[in-house]
């Protein structure tokens, strides 16, 4: 995980059944829920995350080439 001003980035292990939409609403309303809770004047705001997220799969890249990557994004 790399958290940048204005995107988070994940690298997540996931079964091919699993469906990337819920699995970022899960995330994003988890996320949501802690936030509120450590930061209450959030509660004003009618949604914390925009319903937008960008999903891609590692394919042949070793797993350390991705973190490397993401880990690259904050420079």
């Amino acid at each position: 995980m790399e958290i940048m001003p204005d995107h988070v980035h994940l690298f997540i292990n996931a079964k091919p059944s699993d469906d990337p939409s819920k699995i970022i609403r899960l995330i994003k309303g988890r996320a949501s829920s802690y936030l509120r809770k450590e930061f209450p004047e959030l509660l004003k705001l009618p949604t914390l995350w925009t319903p937008s997220y960008f999903v891609s799969t590692a394919g042949n890249i070793s797993t350390e080439a991705v973190k490397n990557y993401i880990a690259q994004q904050k420079e």
